[in-house]
């Protein structure tokens, strides 16, 4: 088996793709044209459930199927309940929408959006769609309304054009995030292009990349990539992950060619029912995110967009995982829980309630710990 492969998906190369060579599986266009979308695709190496089949043979699911042959790799073949297997494989609960609890666009992004694939909701930035292809399609996605081909606009270099003319006549923008889809499925000549006509614009300070590249794709994060965007700093990147399984040889190869070009990594985890919705696996997913020097940022409470209702958690569940990491591991660890309020109100912090009461100038606490009594005094 191949020393360049973690051991899972060596294992998983040597039993079904054997008659392709490493230098071919580790070129990201060759797994972008083998990704798996079919029921057939899937059969070759999963039993799939007569659920997960007749998903897979319909086209009553709201979102398309893709899976990238290495990211199919990390699913362990011989369990049903495997997290990854249920954040990339449609079930008929996709099917089930509560018409009063979510939304096709669950934060009102089109509602903000001046012109085609700008949303400009916070004054001083701004989220520019440059894609809606991804990859892999997880099926929790926000922005299902568009992914998988479904913009309602047409991207291409005349709707970038537009995008960048609307940050270069609005001087309070000095934040770009580049999103998608995911902007990483374009050769470095395209993003390059995009990356300096956003960087002639004098009032823009930063520019981030939104992302799930380097834990679905992580053969497209090359030495190449990596020196072209160093030009173009102070660049930054949030990675969409949620579970310590896609930390693996070549998602953590990925993101040290990151960070080592100076780019700071922040990560963003979605509160999955079932996948992830728990301090032990969280704890593990922020412990080894920190070792691959990606800070966890965000943990957001999944959007409660069409379809999504048994990927949801409780509130209380985010809480009670703040509360499993605060004090228990290093601050690094812990990241901000967020809701992305419905119907365009933005993001809020959720944190547990650690005062117990105030009087005058005196405060009362509960500790991590659960231990109460500990007093805070405010000078007169």
């Amino acid at each position: 088996m191949d020393t360049q492969l973690n051991p899972k998906t060596a294992k998983f190369k040597y039993e079904f793709y054997n008659t392709i060579g490493i230098d071919d599986w580790n070129d990201w266009r060759w797994q972008l044209k083998k990704r798996l979308q079919t029921s057939e695709d899937f059969s070759l190496f999963l039993d799939l459930t007569s659920d997960e089949k007749d998903c897979l043979g319909s086209n009553a699911t709201r979102l398309n199927v893709s899976v990238t042959p290495y990211y199919a790799s990390l699913i362990d073949n011989n369990n049903i309940q495997d997290p990854i297997r249920k954040t990339v494989i449609p079930v008929s609960n996709e099917l089930h929408v509560d018409n009063d609890a979510e939304y096709l666009d669950p934060l009102a992004e089109d509602l903000n959006s001046p012109v085609p694939g700008i949303v400009h909701r916070y004054p001083d930035r701004v989220l520019f769609i440059t894609t809606d292809f991804c990859p892999v399609y997880c099926r929790y996605c926000t922005r299902s309304r568009i992914v998988g081909g479904k913009a309602n606009f047409d991207i291409n270099l005349n709707q970038w054009q537009k995008g960048i003319d609307y940050i270069s006549q609005h001087c309070e923008i000095r934040d770009v995030l580049i999103s998608g889809g995911d902007p990483l499925i374009y050769t470095d000549t395209q993003l390059q292009w995009l990356l300096e006509h956003i960087r002639k614009i004098p009032h823009v300070e930063i520019i981030r990349i939104g992302t799930k590249i380097p834990f679905v794709l992580p053969q497209r994060i090359t030495h190449e990539l990596v020196e072209m965007l160093k030009e173009y700093h102070p660049i930054y990147m949030s990675l969409h992950v949620v579970h310590p399984n896609e930390i693996t040889l070549e998602s953590s190869n990925a993101c040290t060619l990151l960070a080592n070009a100076g780019i700071p990594l922040g990560s963003q985890t979605v509160l999955l029912k079932d996948v992830n919705d728990d301090v032990s696996t969280m704890t593990e997913l922020m412990h080894n995110l920190l070792t691959i020097r990606v800070k966890p940022y965000y943990l957001l409470q999944c959007d409660p967009v069409f379809g999504t209702s048994h990927f949801r958690t409780g509130i209380d569940k985010g809480v009670e995982i703040i509360q499993g990491l605060r004090g228990h591991t290093s601050g690094y660890a812990v990241p901000h829980y967020i809701i992305d309020l419905p119907e365009g109100g933005g993001k809020v912090s959720i944190d547990p309630d650690y005062l117990d009461n105030q009087s005058g100038n005196t405060y009362e606490f509960t500790n991590y710990q659960g231990t109460s009594g500990f007093k805070y005094v405010e000078p007169e």
